[in-house]
C-alpha cells in the first residue's frame, strides 16, 4: 500500500462503490471503508496517497477522523466529500488542515482534478522527506571536526579563518573540507551552504 492510493471512507455502500469505480477507470488505486474506526484501525504509516472521506457517518465523524489523524501526525492529505456541508463545516474541515472541502454530488472532472493534486501534494512531501533523512544520514558520517568545517564553512568563512577558529592549519582545513564535500556529495560551497540550512531546520523543528 506504498503506491500512491487513494483511501475512501463512506457509510453508504452505494457510494463507495460508484467513487471507487469511477477512480479505478481513471487509473487510480482505491481502497475502501465503512467507517472512520475501521481506516484508523488498518491505518499504516507507510501508506502513501489521499482520503476522501464523509462528513456525518455512524460512530466518528468525517471531522473526528481528520483530528485523530492529526494527532498521531498522519498527513495523508484529507479531502472531505459531503452532502451535509455548511460554511462551519467547512472552516472547521479547513482548519484542521483539509485539503479540499466538496459536496456531494460533485462534478467528476472536479473531483479527479482535486484527488490528482493531492495526490501529486503527498508525493512531493514524501520526496522532500526522503531527500531530508538522506541529507541528515550523510552528514551523520561525518566525523566531529568535518562538521566543525562544515558548519564555518557554511557561515562565510574564509579556508585560514576557519583555520584560526579551529587551531589547526589552513592545509588541514582544506584536507578536511575535501573529505567533507566528497561524503555529502557536495560540488560547490552552494551545495554544502543549502545542505547545512536543510539540517538546520530540522534542529529547530526538533
Amino acid at each position: 500500500m506504498n503506491q500512491a492510493t487513494v483511501f475512501l471512507v463512506d457509510d453508504d455502500v452505494s457510494v463507495r462503490d460508484s467513487l471507487s469505480l469511477l477512480l479505478s477507470l481513471k487509473g487510480l488505486r482505491t481502497q475502501v471503508f465503512a467507517s472512520a474506526e475501521s481506516f484508523l484501525d488498518t491505518y499504516r504509516d507507510d501508506w502513501r496517497g489521499c482520503l476522501i472521506t464523509d462528513l456525518r457517518m455512524p460512530g466518528m465523524s468525517g471531522l473526528e477522523l481528520q483530528q485523530a489523524l492529526t494527532e498521531r501526525g498522519v498527513t495523508l492529505p484529507v479531502v472531505v466529500l459531503t452532502a451535509h456541508g455548511d460554511v462551519g463545516a467547512t472552516r472547521a474541515a479547513l482548519k484542521n488542515g483539509a485539503f479540499d472541502f466538496l459536496e456531494k454530488p460533485v462534478d467528476d472532472e472536479v473531483l479527479i482534478d482535486v484527488l490528482m493534486n493531492a495526490l501529486r501534494s503527498d508525493a512531493e512531501r514524501h520526496a522532500a522527506l526522503t531527500a531530508h533523512a538522506d541529507t541528515l544520514a550523510r552528514i551523520d558520517r561525518l566525523t566531529p571536526r568535518e562538521k566543525d568545517v562544515l558548519g564555518l564553512l557554511a557561515e562565510g568563512l574564509q579556508n585560514r579563518d576557519i583555520a584560526v577558529r579551529l587551531g589547526i592549519s589552513p592545509r588541514t582545513v582544506e584536507v578536511y573540507k575535501a573529505r567533507m564535500m566528497e561524503k555529502l556529495q557536495c560540488r560547490s560551497l552552494a551545495d554544502v551552504i543549502r545542505i547545512r540550512l536543510d539540517a538546520r531546520e530540522d534542529s529547530a523543528g526538533s
